[in-house]
């Protein structure tokens, strides 16, 4: 785990040594505070909430966190930098884990830096505040489950834009998997468990349970079992392409 930990200061000064992490950031607290307020009608609903700040934080993640998980591998393909990783004392696993550690480390902090909503809706009113802690993590695991997905799609091609689009798609597909739009794909010829299997793959679903303040292990382990799916899978193609 140490060689995880130096792999994770590596990665996440890179973020702060480029223009990245303060675009990212500061496109992150734009957005979601136009939403909340504009879209969302944060003030107009009259209530101690911040279900308009969450409902749209998959659509944010959708765009965001693939332009930020897209220079993960792609960008080392390319540039042959992930040779020279290999010629350090750490294995294949631990680089998967370190990048992506710190990538959901910078997402946690632009997320937390949204605090003054919560300190504005206190304010305001007598909010539960146990359910927007729920909401929070729900939110962080998404924000996980959307840069894994990222991660792997990066690990297929060295091109960087071919990873944003590939992983836009992708976390698309699971975000709306329990909706007709993907359903009725396969409504004419799965059984009905094959589409109950897929609707379960929902993003959303899972999401909404927990920002409802309901934080079930089935969301949990949901979500764990994604990010440990897709990071397997991002060293299995970077093993594949190794040689490349």
């Amino acid at each position: 785990m140490s060689h995880v930990g130096i792999i994770l200061r590596r990665e996440l000064g890179s973020y702060f040594a480029t223009p990245l992490a303060y675009v990212f950031i500061v496109i992150f607290l734009v957005l979601a505070g136009a939403f909340t307020f504009y879209l969302g009608g944060f003030y107009e609903r009259g209530q101690a909430d911040l279900e308009p700040f969450f409902t749209f934080h998959p659509w944010l993640y959708l765009f965001l966190i693939p332009a930020l998980s897209m220079r993960l591998w792609a960008e080392e393909r390319k540039s042959g930098s992930i040779e020279l990783l290999m010629t350090q004392p750490v294995t294949l696993w631990q680089a998967v884990l370190g990048k992506f550690l710190a990538a959901w480390l910078f997402t946690a902090l632009a997320l937390a830096l949204t605090f003054p909503l919560w300190l504005t809706v206190n304010y305001l009113g007598h909010p539960d505040n146990g359910a927007i802690l729920a909401a929070y993590l729900g939110s962080l695991l998404l924000a996980g489950g959307f840069l894994a997905v990222g991660s792997c799609m990066s690990a297929l091609t060295r091109n960087q834009v071919v990873a944003f689009i590939l992983a836009v798609v992708v976390c698309f597909a699971f975000l709306l998997a329990g909706f007709p739009l993907v359903l009725d794909v396969f409504r004419a010829w799965a059984p009905q468990p094959l589409l109950d299997a897929i609707a379960s793959l929902s993003f959303l679903a899972h999401f909404d349970a927990i920002t409802k303040g309901v934080i079930d292990l089935r969301d949990l382990l949901y979500f764990a079992m994604l990010i440990g799916f897709f990071l397997l899978a991002t060293t299995i193609a970077l093993e594949l392409h190794k040689a490349d």
